[in-house]
């Protein structure tokens, strides 16, 4: 089969396809055909710098997300020829990923889907909707008497999230630090927009004095103290992204930065459940959302993909059809 294989960190027009043995299905895990993946920021990481990694298990597949059909079931749950997603788990850092025509992945991570998107768009889903609906759905709660603000609206799980509360019936504001991309996050249902700068905090409660009830903090631990004064009593924080660059906060006092009366909660997408999978795709199925995509490659194109997973700018998940 056909796949991308990392040894070491390289620039996106480095990316090559070799020939590799399609894998042999293993007890509890199940091989899947690839459709379509779509590309995360984590993989560009990966490929620029953390290959290097005593953790990384080299020579790689990347690719921490897939749909496609089961093209061998082995011993678990599944039929051949069914419609599937997988995600995480470690795909792509602890065993091969999804960068191939064929995925070998633990049952576990492995969830049937039933769906009439097409590949291109089911293939736009998986971690970005997750994560997104993980966030909302568990650990904040959300439903139609919230006002929720999203910080970091315009990223893929910003806009996956603002058409998923927009679909429950939550007031929405999202951020976005460029103003000219307020029309697309208005586009997408955002019931106000505003401007990420250092005074967001006054000027937010300027315009809303009670707060958000529930705040999707996705620039992470570089705006969250401001994120958690702006949040109403019995508010709730969702701490999901790291946009900002920063991965932790020095001298942060809980007892004395986190208001009397609001929550603190975060989200990590590691442990999906098909419960969970089947509730996020109730939504988009029920709600007709389509994912925003800004751009479809098929494998061939894996650097392009890759070079255009590294400009700014971007409104939408780029996905890779096999």
């Amino acid at each position: 089969m056909k796949a991308v294989v990392l040894t070491k960190p390289c620039e996106a027009m480095e990316m090559t396809l070799s020939e590799v043995p399609v894998p042999s299905v293993k007890p509890g895990w199940v091989l899947i055909k690839v459709n379509a993946f779509g590309i995360n920021h984590s993989e560009v990481l990966l490929r620029k710098f953390e290959i290097e990694q005593p953790y990384i298990n080299k020579p790689i597949i990347p690719g921490i997300e897939c749909v496609g059909t089961i093209a061998d079931r082995g011993d678990t749950r599944f039929k051949n020829g069914e419609r599937v997603m997988a995600l995480m788990g470690g795909m792509g850092r602890n065993f091969n990923g999804s960068y191939a025509e064929y995925v070998l992945i633990p049952e576990s991570h492995v969830f049937s889907v039933d769906s009439s998107l097409a590949n291109n768009q089911l293939g736009a889903i998986p971690e970005t909707f997750y994560t997104a609906y993980g966030s909302l759905v568990l650990s904040l709660q959300i439903n139609s008497e919230d006002t929720l603000l999203i910080r970091g609206g315009t990223s893929t799980v910003g806009l996956a999230a603002l058409q998923l509360a927009k679909s429950i019936g939550a007031k929405v504001i999202s951020t976005t630090r460029n103003e000219s991309r307020s029309a697309i996050l208005k586009r997408y249902g955002a019931d106000d927009v505003m401007i990420e700068c250092d005074n967001l905090y006054k000027s937010f409660l300027n315009k809303y004095p009670h707060g958000a009830t529930k705040v999707l903090e996705l620039i992470g631990a570089k705006t969250l103290r401001d994120s958690l004064k702006l949040t109403s009593v019995h508010g709730i924080v969702c701490h999901t992204g790291l946009l900002g660059g920063i991965f932790g906060i020095k001298n942060f006092d809980p007892i004395k930065e986190i208001p009397s009366g609001v929550y603190l909660t975060g989200f990590y997408s590691n442990n999906p459940t098909q419960k969970e999978i089947d509730g996020m795709m109730s939504i988009i199925d029920q709600s007709d959302i389509r994912p925003i995509i800004a751009h479809v490659f098929n494998m061939t194109e894996i650097t392009d993909a890759h070079a255009l997973a590294e400009q700014r700018g971007l409104t939408g998940k780029i996905v890779v059809t096999v």
